[in-house]
């Protein structure tokens, strides 16, 4: 959306806002850099990167609040759960919220008037129209052009980025979500291995739960895991190519098919987060034959 804003063939928008967790792959940083000094900054887009903090220091600091990341547990009856997903809304969502605030020049918790709004881009295509939503507060009015204006598929968007030398757009997320699968865990572990033994340790260390909670005496009654087969990750069946995995590639065109064999398709975005999505079968853990 911001290159197609900088070149006009969608309206200029005023800002971009990228909501950062703290804990992005360095391959995020370093695409958003590209993007604000070839893309936004000749257009006059200014890029606003706006934070709550680190979310992967937060949940190891005893001291700190946490909003909980959606973690598998393993209950003591041996019973699959997750924990609740918080942090999509405390890391993101609030951020921005904040942001937009100071911009139209309410800060919280002033009132805004109901004739004072924003119109705020949301990047969802065809092929997810069901996340596209309204906004949930009245001074923020979701639009969704790539599905209104530009009648955009997954496919559509990454003929775009490649026909201007984007094709190799990562997407954004944080390095230790509990919602990647099994291509994303595999790339990161192929691909960085520094990065890997950083989401390996952190694993490990949120075993009991987030460290406020152990420090409070709240530990996990069971076991926390950031892999779906509930196992720890350095352990956990990644080279397993899921069902979801082989259908997407099927699907897909070859550029495509590329991204999702190396683990950049599924995302995290505010306002579309695939925490609602249903858990897979077991069997796309590969824990089965």
């Amino acid at each position: 959306m911001l290159a197609l804003s900088a070149e006009g063939i969608l309206p200029k928008v005023d800002y971009a806002i990228f909501a950062d967790t703290g804990w992005e792959p360095a391959a995020v940083y370093a695409h958003l850099d590209r993007l604000e000094q070839e893309i936004a900054k000749p257009a006059g887009i200014p890029v606003l990167r706006v934070s709550a903090g680190n979310i992967r220091n937060d949940a190891l600091n005893p001291e700190k609040r946490f909003a909980s990341m959606p973690l598998h547990v393993l209950n003591k009856d041996g019973k699959p759960g997750m924990t609740r997903r918080q942090c999509t809304g405390e890391y993101k969502v609030k951020p921005i919220k904040k942001t937009i605030r100071d911009l139209l020049g309410h800060p919280y918790p002033a009132r805004i008037p109901k004739d004072v709004w924003v119109e705020q881009w949301i990047g969802i295509s065809t092929d997810e129209f069901h996340r596209a939503k309204d906004s949930d507060v009245q001074y923020m009015r979701n639009r969704h052009p790539l599905i209104t204006e530009m009648n955009w598929s997954r496919s559509d968007c990454t003929r775009y980025l490649s026909s201007i030398g984007l094709a190799e757009t990562p997407k954004s997320s944080c390095l230790g979500c509990p919602f990647h699968g099994n291509a994303q865990w595999r790339n990161l572990r192929d691909s960085s291995p520094e990065e890997w033994q950083d989401v390996v340790e952190f694993d490990a260390a949120i075993r009991k739960g987030n460290a406020r909670a152990n420090a409070t005496g709240n530990p996990l009654l069971g076991e926390a895991f950031l892999h779906r087969s509930r196992v720890p990750l350095d352990q956990a069946p990644i080279d397993h190519v899921t069902a979801a995995e082989r259908a997407a590639l099927q699907d897909t065109l070859p550029d495509e098919a590329d991204l999702l064999e190396h683990g950049v398709a599924g995302g995290c975005s505010p306002w579309a987060c695939r925490g609602s999505d249903p858990e897979p079968a077991q069997d796309d853990y590969g824990l089965a034959s």
